[in-house]
């Protein structure tokens, strides 16, 4: 079973999933997305945010395109588990590269290509339920500040940094719950009542 948790940078997703993992009786993993650690497509993403490789931030197509080739080197473990018992939380996963790059470009239009790219064309599993954790973003920039200045391996990107982006990317998060893209949805700030729900999807 696949359970995605979404948010902007410093909205508290890493605190959720602890807790989620806390708080159930069947066995969770995590997979976090973009994998840095592991993935070249995300590594060439990552030095693009942090300014090293010339104009490839400038395409908003082609950083989604990174991005969705990072989850597409995952997608026969994200397959297994959607097929299984067992719960696998996403740390990111397809509605971010929707709502980042509709943030980016102003319009809702490439929506609809993030979908016809990651779920059509690349096949990835689409998750049993997306959850946007809906932090106020004062409070959510103010985390990651803290965030990167107690961890130099933290230094925000470009992406982090702009204020504007991350205020964009929350309201398109909101706009995809509200049309169900890519299934269902839950958007809220309130943690029980999405720590309830995974509950309740776990045992239905």
């Amino acid at each position: 079973m696949l359970v995605s948790i979404e948010g902007i940078d410093g909205a508290g997703k890493n605190t959720l999933v602890n807790r989620i993992k806390g708080e159930l009786s069947v066995e969770v993993d995590v997979l976090g997305f973009p994998r840095y650690e592991e993935s070249v497509h995300a590594q060439l993403a990552q030095e693009a945010l942090y300014g090293r490789m010339g104009d490839l931030t400038d395409s908003a197509y082609a950083m989604a395109t990174l991005f969705a080739l990072d989850r597409f080197g995952a997608k026969d473990c994200l397959l297994e588990a959607q097929e299984g018992k067992d719960l696998l939380i996403l740390d990111r996963y397809v509605a971010s590269n929707a709502a980042y790059s509709a943030a980016r470009l102003g319009t809702d239009e490439v929506v609809d290509w993030v979908y016809d790219l990651e779920f059509s064309r690349l096949g990835l599993p689409k998750p049993s339920l997306q959850i946007f954790l809906d932090t106020d973003v004062e409070l959510a920039a103010a985390r990651a500040e803290a965030r990167a200045a107690e961890d130099a391996g933290r230094a925000r990107d470009r992406y982090e940094k702009d204020s504007d982006l991350q205020t964009n990317t929350a309201a398109a998060y909101r706009r995809l719950a509200e049309r169900a893209w890519g299934g269902r949805w839950i958007a809220t700030a309130d943690t029980d009542m999405i720590v309830q729900s995974v509950k309740e999807l776990v045992e239905e």
